[in-house]
């Protein structure tokens, strides 16, 4: 049975030399020099090979290190570049969000999927973890940037066949969730109806003479058999009040299923994030009031305004919160913001509650996919197709024990040409 090699940290060679380089003579340190040009080049050649992108940077966003595929991803010179700034080449990159994962320290992770248009149009999927891993400071950033646009494309074509599929798992339950209102509105119809026949009969409503004129009611006070009038009316108008009641359910489901399975294009218009969140809260508020969630509001003044459609932004919000609110515990706290950036403006939804584990946060947008013992795992995927639609993008940061964000952007009304820079 051949025997595991235990894993030997990287710097062990390095600090048996160093403990002994006063001791070393010219041979041994160019013996030295060649090992370390050797691993150097082993490295480089392991690096180049995988098909994703890595760069580091320091504390400060400057790189330090690249392969080639980062080259082809993002338009790094192969020379020279050492030492820029990673958002001259990333301006997406929301780096003091990152440097702020950087110097927290604890097993923190930076996921944002955007689109880059230089050297040629890609979606890219980045992730990002502090070097010192779990310690805290700041030792610089490892970026990863993988190559989303070929999963992009057959993930859009994979929604619209899981749109279908979707259709036959959901129909049951929904079929389920519409025939009890139905039927409890049959029944208080019927209720209805044979109340306001015995009214008739004892009262004359609705009779009229020859010239058409009202007849007076039989039984002004009561009927005959001692009915009470208001009494009667009375019930009448609580069963058309459970009626409709059970109407305006039956709207909201049927509406709510043909939105996440048959969507309609968003229709633009310009507006202002803050009053759709403001909206989208007071709408959610007894819910979030009856979880004790205290929410917290840091709107921006003076927003810009962007093009988007308000209700399908307001159901992005909508699940976006109900999301946040599974993963608080009582007395959590709920931050919605927004903000502006050159050419768009966005919202962020926070809780801090346990945060997404990494092996979970890779699949959390997959279609059905579902931690909570009730959800349908579609949330989310309608989500990102709501933000696809408006030309936006989405951001999430968890950090294990402290929380999650999820912030979207929205194009604004007038975006400014971004111009490359010399």
């Amino acid at each position: 049975m051949a025997l595991k090699r235990k894993a030997t940290p990287r710097s062990s060679f390095l600090d048996k030399v160093l403990g002994r380089l006063d001791r070393l003579d010219s041979e041994g340190l160019q013996s030295v020099v060649q090992r370390l040009a050797r691993e150097r080049a082993f490295l480089e050649t392991l690096f180049n090979s995988i098909e994703d992108g890595v760069v580091v940077v320091d504390s400060q966003g400057r790189i330090v290190y690249f392969n080639a595929v980062a080259t082809r991803l993002v338009g790094l010179p192969e020379t020279g570049c050492e030492g820029e700034e990673i958002v001259k080449f990333i301006p997406d990159l929301d780096w003091p969000r990152v440097a702020v994962l950087d110097s927290t320290g604890g097993t923190g992770i930076y996921r944002e999927e955007f689109e880059v248009h230089y050297p040629r149009p890609r979606y890219l999927r980045l992730y990002a973890a502090p070097m010192d891993g779990a310690g805290k400071g700041s030792a610089g950033v490892a970026l990863i940037l993988h190559d989303a646009t070929e999963a992009r494309q057959k993930t859009n074509k994979a929604v619209e066949v899981e749109r279908v599929h979707a259709l036959t798992l959901l129909a049951a339950s929904v079929a389920h969730e519409i025939g009890n209102p139905l039927n409890a509105l049959h029944i208080h119809l019927q209720l209805v109806e044979r109340g306001l026949k015995r009214l008739r009969m004892l009262t004359g409503v609705g009779a009229r003479d020859a010239e058409n004129q009202p007849c007076p009611p039989l039984n002004p006070v009561e009927g005959s058999n001692g009915v009470d009038l208001d009494e009667a009316f009375d019930k009448a108008t609580r069963y058309l009040a459970v009626a409709k009641g059970e109407i305006a359910r039956l709207d909201y489901i049927i509406t709510d299923f043909l939105q996440a399975l048959r969507p309609t294009p968003p229709k633009f218009q310009g507006g202002d994030l803050n009053t759709v969140v403001k909206a989208t809260i007071e709408l959610l508020r007894p819910e979030l009031e009856n979880r004790r969630v205290d929410v917290r509001e840091e709107l921006m003044r003076g927003l810009p305004e962007a093009r988007f459609d308000p209700v399908q932004i307001k159901q992005v919000l909508v699940n976006l919160i109900k999301n946040a609110m599974h993963a608080l515990s009582p007395e959590g706290v709920l931050t919605l913001a927004t903000g502006m950036g050159p050419d768009a403006v966005w919202v962020s939804v926070a809780d801090n509650g346990a945060g997404i584990p990494p092996e979970t946060l890779s699949r959390i947008f997959e279609p059905f996919y579902t931690t909570k013992r009730k959800g349908s795992g579609l949330g989310l995927m309608i989500v990102q197709r709501i933000l696809r639609d408006h030309g936006g993008r989405m951001e999430l940061t968890s950090h294990v024990g402290k929380g999650t964000t999820f912030r979207f952007w929205i194009p604004r009304v007038e975006p400014r040409p971004r111009l490359l820079e010399g």
